[in-house]
């Protein structure tokens, strides 16, 4: 999901920023005297963006309400739903480790991450892995993304992740519990001929 969430977030702003460069850099470039093409929105630096014509030509149209009605819907309910993947995919900064004297240390979640994520690749079956932590400091989860190699038994893949390395993590961090959510992905590989 994380994955996703980066893409999408990465394709909506960038569209976002060339409509931006190339609406605003033309305006500027008309407004500073350079003659448009016949078919652009304004003819030249005193013209205004939407004329009062333009603003009004679709306003007697039966479908013309319902339709910006829609649009603006749409674009709420959009906007709405990236807000809230926003807020929901936040990464653990920090894991808080019980150290024994009642003070407690913090461990990076990244470094954690990283040697969760580093031990899983090691695995029999495994091609490589990546883990990210959620929830709270002192009750940590993790996410374990891994990709299997083209014959490796998924059972056996998830046993050994759980039995080693979240095992592993689980008590280099001092945690008495280490939910984890696993997504198991084959790696692509050509078929076998048979002959």
């Amino acid at each position: 999901m994380s994955a996703v969430l980066g893409t999408v977030n990465r394709v909506l702003l960038g569209i976002a920023g060339l409509v931006l460069l190339v609406l605003g850099g033309s305006v500027l470039a008309v407004g500073l005297g350079v003659t448009p093409p016949s078919w652009w929105i304004h003819d030249g630096k005193d013209d205004v963006l939407v004329s009062d014509a333009d603003r009004a030509r679709w306003q007697d149209q039966g479908w013309w309400w319902p339709a910006v009605i829609a649009v603006l819907a749409v674009s709420l309910v959009l906007a709405l739903w990236w807000l809230s993947a926003q807020l929901r995919r936040r990464r653990l900064a920090e894991v808080l480790v019980d150290t024994g004297d009642g003070e407690g240390a913090l461990l990076r979640g990244r470094a954690l991450e990283t040697v969760l994520a580093s031990e899983a690749g090691t695995l029999d079956g495994v091609e490589r892995a990546h883990a990210t932590l959620t929830g709270r400091r002192s009750a940590p989860k993790a996410r374990v993304r891994l990709v299997l190699e083209p014959f490796a038994a998924p059972g056996d893949a998830v046993r050994r992740l759980v039995g080693e390395a979240l095992a592993h993590a689980r008590g280099s961090a001092g945690l008495d519990r280490l939910p984890a959510e696993v997504q198991l992905h084959a790696v692509r590989h050509r078929a076998e001929r048979v002959s």
